[in-house]
């Protein structure tokens, strides 16, 4: 998936696909008790708020329906942004509420997750808010049944190959998300989320050894040197290294490799520690402070370069680079001071796959 460029402006809210998915299951017990469709439903979210969601199809008997709506996610540039998202809802003589995988919808099959092997993809806070407006439906219309909810995603297994949701055990669909009910645009914290969430599974099945890496470039020219290691132990941290590192500190890691190409590389060099950007630019006085310190002086040859990955055409790219051992000592002090007890390896990646790996 190809860079998109921010768009100008206010930034679009949107909503997530546990939203989606209550407002269809929402639909789909009206359509049932009314006997006739809505084009609308109102959906009251964790964060306390109302949204109007439009009902995108709505088809029922007495005893069924089945309903969707349209994901929006706003300005986000979120995989299922577009997609149909709905819930084929049942009513049963058992008095509870019963979720079911359809269609797109992926199954936990790894220990880690908030949910046990053999559960839907469906999230602690999507399942409470689908539960919520059915029990109150119930209520409302002195219901004596139960119903069974069965959530499903349009080309759900084909959206799911551009997550990393395999690499954490859902198979054969997406997850269906949300711990607000709205997306913040270019929001982090559902890429931390994801970070913690892998961390979380590779530590449940037993791993006490990470190669992180910023992403499915970078692991592709690691993941031959660590062809011993599951997939589920490596983790993709972004452009945030700081929260990756901060996690494993938390668990029973025993050591990690990190691999780093090298835009990143001389930011966190600099003890940048959130590398997107957006946010951050590489300090080019710094790094014309390095190659001075390993005999290099013309400073200003640094200056000129556009962007910090042009550093390969003034210092040779080789193991023993006394210039780029030294980006790598002090991207080594960087990150060792948050995980000062896991063994640490770190390696330079080239564009073309070629690994520094630093010398302590």
């Amino acid at each position: 998936m190809g860079l998109r460029e921010i768009p100008k402006g206010p930034l679009r809210e949107g909503f997530t696909t546990g939203t989606c998915a209550t407002a269809a299951a929402k639909a789909g017990l009206m359509a049932i008790i009314h006997q006739k469709k809505n084009s609308t439903v109102n959906v009251h979210l964790p964060i306390d708020k109302i949204l109007e969601i439009t009902i995108h199809s709505c088809e029922f008997t007495e005893n069924t329906a089945t309903c969707s709506v349209i994901k929006d996610a706003g300005d986000d540039p979120d995989v299922t942004n577009g997609a149909e998202i709905g819930c084929i809802l049942k009513l049963t003589q058992e008095k509870d509420i019963q979720f079911i995988a359809g269609e797109g919808v992926g199954t936990v099959t790894l220990k880690g997750l908030e949910l046990a092997i053999g559960e839907p993809a469906i999230n602690p806070v999507p399942r409470k808010m689908i539960t919520s407006a059915i029990q109150k439906l119930l209520h409302d219309y002195d219901l004596e049944c139960g119903v069974s909810v069965t959530v499903f995603v349009t080309n759900g297994k084909k959206l799911a190959k551009r997550t990393l949701n395999e690499r954490v055990g859902i198979m054969n669909g997406i997850s269906i998300l949300g711990t607000t009910g709205i997306v913040k645009p270019y929001s982090s914290s559902s890429y931390i989320a994801s970070i913690e969430q892998g961390i979380d599974v590779a530590v449940a099945n037993k791993i006490t050894e990470l190669v992180i890496n910023s992403g499915a470039r970078s692991e592709k020219f690691l993941s031959e040197k660590f062809n011993h290691l599951p997939a589920y132990a490596f983790i993709h941290y972004g452009n945030w290294i700081g929260e990756t590192l901060t996690k494993i500190n938390e668990c029973n890691i025993k050591k990690v490799s990190i691999g780093i190409m090298l835009g990143k590389a001389v930011k966190l060099a600099g003890g940048i520690t959130d590398t997107h950007s957006c946010v951050s630019s590489w300090n080019k006085d710094f790094v014309v402070d390095l190659a001075q310190q390993i005999g290099f002086e013309d400073g200003d040859k640094i200056k000129e370069l556009n962007m910090a990955g042009r550093l390969i055409e003034l210092f040779e790219f080789e193991q023993n680079s006394p210039f780029f051992q030294l980006l790598l000592e002090h991207c080594y002090k960087h990150t060792h001071t948050k995980m000062k007890q896991v063994a640490l390896d770190i390696y330079l990646i080239h564009k073309n796959g070629t690994l520094i790996k630093y010398i302590k």
